[in-house]
């Protein structure tokens, strides 16, 4: 009888894991002190600050072919990463529209690595975390329990998803299997002019083409006119496209104007037309208690996209999107493997997560919204979601109490709109000068603005989204332009 003999291996076999575990706890424990001190520490620091030139120096070697002490490495993450982060994590952090994290988000963010899940799907613990997670945002945004949804990166992901089941509701046909060139009449979506870049990637990326996406004009709070959005879809019909899908947006990415979400519902009820509420900037406002009713009508949608790295603050990356009908969420993405079949007991024979979106590998996104919710509890983030706008109203009331600055643009939420003005200069000057203090703010570290145009007027853009800001930073931000105006314009 042949006895079974192990293979010999020339050489030990090798592990990732460490040869001596007590050193790696040493280095451990001092990276979270670190942390803690990077983050009680934020506000003294600069707002941004450039890379020395021999910093970005560093990011241009080699590929390394041989070991380095796990400390030296750490050394290198200490001076040349940390102390120049994008700084959306600092209280005068005000450029784009980002949240600015929180600590208990980061030590998810480890252990969920630690755990390393993959959240395709399956039973395991991590993949019910990631439902009871999208459960909570369907409460959040008053989406029945019987409604669908999934956590993605972010809200460009979160709009394709949506816009792909409305897409493939709406089109009359098995898109799946036949293609966009079996659709008999061409679809068309609607958007306002103040629509996010997103949308116009999504229906390029669905094979509808830019033109499909029709822009209709605002009013005078930068919302979707309406009227003009009723003639478009008339035009339309008569002109043989197939009005399919409305895109509302809650929080405009330029001003933060808030479309009218429960005449939109009304109409797209009318029209027949599949409702996508574009929430990712103002979504989470339905937890605010001061504030929610801003969007009354979200509801009502046939699907929401929102962003829990934004208003509830999670470490990026984590979106979700929610759409009512669960079969139609389903449908559109679920393909049934060989390598990916259901068993009635064991491991495989949870939820696959996978059949909800494009990705079969996903990331253990749930856990850092799980536990900041869980320790702080949503009121409490709803109370900081009215704070910021309470916080944009107040630099909106300095920057109308002083001469030399203007608003471009109406306050709706906690997005404001200004720049610093002088008689002496015409547009391009002026443009010229906003510009320059809003550099100058940034490389000086005192503050990160971004800037815009809104109907034709350059400005400078302050997105208060960001739950360490204080009045005191406003103060300074209106007193430092001034003094960058002054000191530009003498």
């Amino acid at each position: 009888m042949d006895v079974l003999r192990k293979p010999a291996f020339s050489e030990a076999e090798e592990t990732l894991d460490p040869f001596d575990w007590s050193d790696v706890r040493k280095l451990s424990h001092r990276m979270v002190d670190d942390s803690i001190d990077y983050l009680r520490d934020v506000r003294e620091r600069p707002a941004w600050r450039k890379m020395p030139f021999e910093v970005k120096e560093t990011f241009e070697r080699p590929l390394p072919r041989s070991p380095m002490p796990l400390d030296e490495v750490y050394r290198q993450v200490s001076d040349n990463l940390m102390p120049y982060p994008m700084g959306n994590i600092h209280p005068r952090f005000w450029s784009w529209y980002m949240g600015s994290s929180n600590f208990t988000g980061a030590l998810a963010d480890f252990l969920a690595a630690v755990q390393g899940s993959n959240l395709g799907g399956g039973n395991h613990a991590a993949a019910l975390m990631d439902v009871q997670v999208v459960n909570w945002c369907k409460e959040m945004m008053g989406f029945p329990a019987s409604a669908s949804g999934t956590l993605v990166s972010g809200g460009s992901m979160a709009n394709l998803l949506a816009l792909t089941v409305a897409r493939n509701f709406k089109a009359g046909v098995n898109i799946r299997e036949d293609g966009i060139g079996a659709i008999e009449r061409p679809l068309r979506f609607y958007a306002s002019d103040q629509v996010h870049s997103c949308h116009r990637k999504a229906v390029e990326a669905l094979g509808l083409g830019n033109k499909s996406l029709r822009r209709v004009p605002t009013d005078a709070e930068l919302r979707i006119d309406i009227a003009a959005l009723r003639a478009a879809i008339s035009e339309d019909r008569a002109a043989g496209f197939n009005p399919a899908c409305l895109i509302a947006t809650a929080g405009t990415v330029n001003t933060g104007s808030i479309d009218d979400l429960e005449a939109l519902a009304d109409l797209a009820a009318e029209e027949a037309l599949w409702l996508h509420v574009d929430g990712c900037i103002g979504a989470l406002l339905a937890i605010a208690p001061a504030n929610a009713y801003r969007v009354s009508g979200i509801t009502r949608a046939d699907s929401v996209a929102l962003d829990p790295h934004k208003w509830l603050h999670a470490p990026f990356e984590v979106g979700c999107v929610l759409v009512r009908d669960a079969s139609a969420h389903r449908g559109a993405f679920a393909v049934t493997q060989e390598y990916l079949e259901s068993t009635p007991r064991g491991l495989a024979s949870g939820n696959w997560l996978y059949e909800y979106g494009l990705q079969t590998t996903r990331g253990f996104r749930a856990l850092k919204v799980w536990m900041a919710l869980l320790e702080h509890g949503v009121e409490k983030f709803g109370r900081l979601i009215d704070q910021n706008i309470a916080q944009a109203r107040y630099l909106t009331s300095l920057i109308e109490q002083e001469p030399l600055l203007e608003l471009v643009a109406p306050t709706s939420i906690n997005i404001v709109c200004f720049r610093y003005k002088h008689d002496g200069i015409d547009e391009v000057g002026r443009k010229a000068l906003n510009l320059e203090i809003m550099l100058r703010l940034q490389e000086e570290g005192i503050a990160v603005l971004s800037d815009t145009t809104v109907h034709g007027e350059h400005c400078l853009r302050v997105a208060v989204n960001n739950h360490r800001t204080r009045h005191e930073d406003l103060d300074m931000l209106i007193q430092e332009t001034l003094r960058l105006g002054a000191l530009l314009m003498p």
